[in-house]
């Protein structure tokens, strides 16, 4: 069976940089960016976005609501 495939999207200006996306997400794909938005805070950000699955755990523990969470169709394999 194929990997899930999914991809995030950060408000990495609303994006307070609490850390617990980085710490919820199971393959790692999130960290926090060395660049600062507007409000000063360190924001988060997909750096290793192939590996996301659209877990959606990031999305759940973000207490901003500022990611949004994307999940490719699987496709199944006809015989």
């Amino acid at each position: 069976m194929a990997k899930a495939r999914g991809a995030i999207v950060v408000n990495t200006e609303k994006c307070k940089g609490c850390n617990l996306c980085v710490v919820a997400c199971p393959t790692d794909v999130i960290e926090l960016h060395e660049d600062v938005n507007a409000r000063g805070f360190q924001y988060a950000y997909p750096a290793r976005h192939y590996d996301c699955t659209g877990c959606v755990s990031c999305a759940m523990v973000c207490p901003d609501l500022v990611i949004t969470v994307y999940r490719a169709p699987r496709v199944k394999k006809t015989a």
